[in-house]
């Protein structure tokens, strides 16, 4: 991708933060104002999830649901069925971790045109700890029949993912964090649902090592392959927006040119985004893949870097790991 598609202080310590939940928001007033059969439910966590900022300005298209996530599946798969748009928010471990079965049944068994916004996932959560962490999401979204899995890279991306969630026809999951982190893309970068995207390539290098990442964790992986270039080791970063459906022709040809590929998520390794990349390089291109991620652990309480770097998903742990363990 060319550079000026990203942002200019992509490598910088004083690049701008922002939650991407912020973009959710913002996207979601947007689409609200496009279309009026845009419909927006939550579970009690209207200003945490910024689903406020739908409903400050459309009050009679918004309804609390309450503490009752189970129903708010339901209730949006009904408002579907009638022709509306609906998008519904919890956090993550509440939707989808406590109402699976409902989505599962009456969202993707009738393929009903729900949007499901699942916040504040992964342990950078920080000190609400492991029942807060989703770290499972991803694995319980993609395994559902007819569900689209996106998981934005910083606001901007989460604004562009929810504008063409509500075009989409058919179930949707967003993926989105609490922390302020960096905004890596522009509002000139590229996003389609179902497309990846090179953010770094090797210049003048043998490419060696191909890292895909998907979520706010894209930008430590930047860092790790940019610290490994300056190193003369050809090291690229995919940006893998869409966990479902899979981009497999650019994942299959971004595989061909490297030696190994390293995955990255905020998530357990186990169904998540590594996973679903190994399934499809084990059938159609084997070669070595390097998963990173959460290792069949619960999440805890702590600051978000701490926690972070305790399961080798910060900056450094990501360049050791590709260097080491790939090369």
């Amino acid at each position: 991708m060319p550079a000026e598609h990203l942002n200019k202080k992509l490598f910088d310590e004083d690049i701008e933060r922002v939650p991407n939940r912020d973009g959710f928001g913002e996207g979601l007033r947007e689409a609200g104002e496009r279309d009026k059969q845009v419909v927006a439910l939550c579970g009690d966590l209207t200003e945490s999830t910024r689903m406020s900022i739908f409903a400050e300005q459309f009050p009679e298209r918004f309804v609390q649901v309450g503490v009752a996530e189970q129903s708010m599946a339901s209730v949006a798969s009904g408002m579907a069925a009638m022709g509306k748009v609906p998008f519904m928010a919890s956090y993550a471990m509440f939707s989808p971790g406590r109402n699976w079965e409902q989505i599962r049944t009456t969202i993707a068994y009738n393929n009903t045109n729900v949007k499901i916004i699942g916040s504040h996932a992964g342990v950078s959560v920080g000190p609400d700890g492991a029942t807060h962490q989703a770290i499972e999401d991803i694995a319980l979204t993609r395994v559902m029949p007819n569900m689209t899995v996106v998981v934005p890279c910083d606001s901007i991306e989460a604004k562009k993912a929810t504008l063409a969630a509500a075009s989409h026809i058919g179930p949707l999951y967003i993926r989105l964090a609490r922390e302020k982190t960096p905004v890596v893309t522009t509002a000139d970068s590229p996003f389609v649902v179902g497309k990846a995207e090179v953010y770094l390539s090797p210049e003048g290098k043998e490419k060696k090592i191909g890292i895909i990442a998907c979520g706010t964790i894209l930008h430590n992986a930047l860092l790790a392959g940019k610290r490994l270039n300056d190193e003369g080791i050809g090291t690229s970063v995919m940006n893998l927006a869409t966990i479902k459906p899979l981009d497999e022709e650019a994942v299959l040809a971004y595989a061909k040119e490297h030696e190994v590929i390293v995955t990255v998520e905020e998530h357990q390794i186990a169904g998540g985004m590594g996973s679903a990349v190994a399934e499809l390089l084990s059938e159609k291109h084997p070669l070595r893949v390097v998963r990173i991620g959460v290792r069949d652990q619960f999440g805890q309480s702590g600051e978000p870097d701490e926690l972070l770097k305790h399961y080798g998903i910060d900056v450094d742990s990501l360049y050791e790991a590709a260097k080491n363990r790939a090369v």
